[in-house]
């Protein structure tokens, strides 16, 4: 266990702020260098004044189910590194991390239905009106795709970690 244990929790920790970051940063799409769009937010930036200004979200139903479910994979993964911390020092010898793998598995899977929603329901989230071929993904959304398979990886690790101190 000695040797996983740093590893586990880097990859964790990492996880979990690549998370934050896809839910929380504003570049889920990119319209032009101009104008973006989140989870939250479509922002535009001023020249005159060099700032982003930045307008509520049209509310959809997809919309809303991205939202929750991203931050339903926050809350899982923040749960997740919680317990595994708790059960290392409270945990007998011997014992497996099953909760803390299956927290992070919800938390892979949440995330993996939001990016589905986003990818498929794009139309539909980023305003139905506008040209879709004139704008392109954002890094957000990237990261969002990129801890899908890295939650899952860790899900299977804490399941086959086992306390030996």
């Amino acid at each position: 266990m000695g040797f996983l244990l740093v590893p586990i929790t880097v990859l964790h920790l990492v996880t979990l702020a690549m998370l934050f970051i896809s839910t929380l940063e504003k570049s889920w799409w990119i319209w032009t260098d101009s104008e973006i769009t989140d989870l939250w937010y479509n922002c535009f930036h001023d020249n005159a004044s060099d700032t982003w200004l930045c307008a509520s979200t049209n509310e959809s139903d997809w919309l809303q189910s991205m939202q929750a479910l991203m931050v339903l994979s926050v809350v899982f993964s923040s749960i997740s590194f919680l317990v595994f911390m708790g059960q290392l020092f409270t945990m007998s010898k011997g014992g497996l991390f099953y909760f803390t793998g299956l927290c992070q598995a919800f938390a892979g899977f949440t995330d993996f239905a939001a990016c589905l929603i986003f990818t498929f329901h794009r139309k539909e989230i980023l305003d139905g009106s506008r040209d879709l071929s004139r704008g392109r993904f954002g890094y957000c959304f990237i990261l969002a795709w990129l801890c899908v398979p890295m939650l899952l990886v860790s899900a299977v690790l804490y399941v086959h970690l086992r306390k030996k101190q």
